[in-house]
């Protein structure tokens, strides 16, 4: 297996090079795309296994980009702002991205993110054929494929992992710390709105009513769990 292919979209030239250069460094594999059109071209003749996308991109801004992106692919997404309020934040995480880090940030930081959000998402190798199946939905643990009333459903690398260890442990209540430690990975600690969002965003697509949940039920005060067999 070759090493992990990463696009990196970013209309700023320097910044472009210098984690270009950064991440091939580190091993990776590294195209880039300076515009949203081009890096959505580029995307449909390569398979990718992350992108590092820039929220502020000409013509076609990021946000759209990772919007095209998800109708599409599951590939992990690594937003790359320099808005700092939380409410633009959590807007790429609607949109699907996996996770966002702040301009100016550290290249070191950038790595140890792309390691995280790609060991989640090839998680699925560590599991031997399991699945589970409750009610109307269906979890493949080995393929990710997760099934509602028999209809496939996508969803993201960081949805599945939050998925897949409240599923493990029905009726396990977990506060949003040990959801971003199990399932997310140490890099991610302190970032506990966001495992709000992406719990919004996976009610969406497998509860039949997200606002009153079957599945991922809400423990008030606390976090979350699964609902028990």
């Amino acid at each position: 297996m070759g090493a992990p292919l990463i696009l990196v979209v970013e209309d700023e030239e320097k910044i472009k090079e210098m984690v270009a250069s950064y991440l091939a460094g580190e091993g990776f594999q590294v195209k880039t795309a300076t515009t949203g059109p081009e890096a959505l071209q580029i995307l449909e003749g390569h398979n990718f296994d992350l992108v590092v996308l820039d929220w502020m991109l000409p013509g076609l801004s990021g946000l759209e980009v990772c919007k095209q992106v998800r109708q599409k692919s599951d590939i992990p997404i690594i937003m790359l702002t320099a808005k700092s309020e939380e409410v633009d934040k959590l807007l790429g995480l609607e949109l699907g991205a996996d996770d966002y880090i702040t301009k100016p940030f550290s290249l070191r930081e950038l790595v140890a993110r792309i390691k995280v959000v790609l060991r989640r998402s090839k998680a699925k190798d560590a599991y031997r054929h399991e699945e589970l199946t409750l009610g109307d939905l269906y979890i493949n643990f080995t393929t990710r494929e997760v099934r509602v009333e028999g209809r496939e459903i996508e969803l993201t690398p960081t949805e599945f992992a939050l998925l897949s260890v409240m599923a493990r442990h029905p009726g396990r209540v977990f506060t949003r710390m040990q959801l971003l430690d199990l399932a997310l990975g140490e890099a991610f600690l302190g970032y506990e709105r966001s495992v709000d969002t992406h719990i919004s965003n996976l009610r969406k697509k497998i509860e039949k009513n997200p606002a009153n949940p079957q599945y991922i039920l809400t423990v008030y005060g606390v976090g979350y769990k699964f609902r028990p067999r």
